[in-house]
């Protein structure tokens, strides 16, 4: 299992309102806008991002972290295994990805997804 990408989630009424603080301000470039959450990403070798969402798609809360990893399934078998309950998923999305919700130690809600193939 390989940690590919943490993104870190911000709630808003609209993720559009801060698009000129994070866009012309510090130069972050929308890479991903699906109307309630818009993902900001940077250059090089270390690509900051940071997603501002009204929702966390398909109806569910916003989570505080999205974490991608290559596979996972595999990652849904060890959660459970250690004994972390599932909040939702996993969920094949419209938007290509497989993800499932999980609350850290802390209780933050962490979203840990893959990219269709």
């Amino acid at each position: 299992m390989v940690v590919l990408r943490i993104v870190a989630n911000l709630a808003a009424a609209n993720p559009h309102a801060a698009r000129a603080f994070y866009q012309d301000l510090l130069g972050l470039e929308p890479v991903m806008d699906h109307g309630w959450i818009v993902t900001y990403a940077g250059q090089g070798s270390q690509t900051p991002q940071l997603s501002l969402a009204s929702e966390g798609g398909n109806g569910t809360p916003v989570p505080d972290l999205s974490i991608e990893v290559d596979n996972v399934d595999e990652v849904h078998v060890r959660a459970v295994a250690a004994g972390y309950a599932t909040v939702y998923g996993p969920a094949d999305e419209p938007w290509g990805v497989r993800r499932f919700f999980l609350r850290d130690p802390l209780g933050r809600l962490v979203n840990i997804l893959s990219h269709a193939g």
